[in-house]
């Protein structure tokens, strides 16, 4: 735990319909901190638009608070709007399924439905991991252009998590023009050893992909033999996510009929 961070949030947490501005002397007594301590988070918190001076001696919540909540609704009603496609999608290929959206140079998991047969207990749902080595994550950096994809590498780099990990731009641009041409990505052991994902990109009303879900399991025939059938399972739960995050599609060539076993 970093005890600033954990200040600043517990000045946040001042904030209510009932206390729409506070005064440095008030926020100073209900933390039960100095004033120049109360002070200096605040002045922290004001430089990131999270708190705002609204007269000499009164803050308020500031709107980039605003721009967080919008973020954060919109991740739920993802999740909320994906979560019956995604157990159809669990009972269809029997493995663990993940639902993801891009946060920053990472893909955050929001939902998941966790096969018996994965070993760790814990879920998924909170990690963010690089998005060059999952399939959810090369589902959505497949969106970028080849430009957008270095720029990416040259800010956040290409961390090796396994033997398999992509580490070079000039692989990573194969592996995305390939993923672009197929319509889904493919994760063998590049991010967990024994782990084995294929996932499909999710677009929104603009055409624009705002997150991905896949298939992950221990069984390496998930990227082998039973790739011709979980494809179109993937492919499926994902168009049918795009479709209540109001995508259509320009050409009815590209609708993806329901998946025969």
């Amino acid at each position: 735990m970093i005890n600033s961070i954990l200040k600043a949030l517990d000045i946040l947490a001042l904030f209510d319909t009932h206390h729409p501005r506070l005064s440095l002397a008030e926020i100073s007594e209900l933390t039960q901190m100095p004033k120049s301590t109360a002070h200096a988070l605040l002045a922290t918190l004001q430089s990131r638009g999270l708190v705002e001076k609204v007269d000499p001696d009164s803050y308020a919540i500031g709107n980039q608070i605003i721009v967080l909540a919008q973020s954060a609704r919109v991740n739920l009603e993802m999740r909320d709007r994906a979560a019956p496609h995604m157990r159809l999608l669990a009972d269809a290929c029997h493995e663990s399924v993940y639902l993801t959206v891009r946060e920053e140079d990472c893909v955050l998991y929001i939902y998941a439905i966790e096969t018996p047969r994965r070993l760790m207990a814990r879920t998924a749902v909170g990690d963010r991991v690089p998005m060059h080595c999952t399939a959810n994550g090369k589902s959505i950096l497949a969106s970028l252009s080849p430009s957008e994809i270095e720029y990416y590498v040259n800010r956040a780099g290409l961390p090796k998590f396994t033997q398999n990990t992509i580490v070079t731009l000039e692989e990573l641009q194969d592996e995305m023009g390939l993923a672009r041409q197929r319509g889904y990505a493919l994760d063998r052991q590049e991010h967990e050893v024994g782990t084995y994902c294929v996932g499909a990109p999710i677009y929104d009303s603009t055409s624009h992909v705002i997150g991905a879900c896949s298939i992950s399991g221990l069984d390496p025939e998930i990227v082998g033999a039973r790739l011709p059938l979980l494809v179109p399972q993937v492919q499926y739960t994902a168009q049918e996510i795009s479709r209540t995050m109001g995508f259509v599609h320009s050409m009815a060539s590209q609708i993806i009929s329901y998946p025969q076993n």
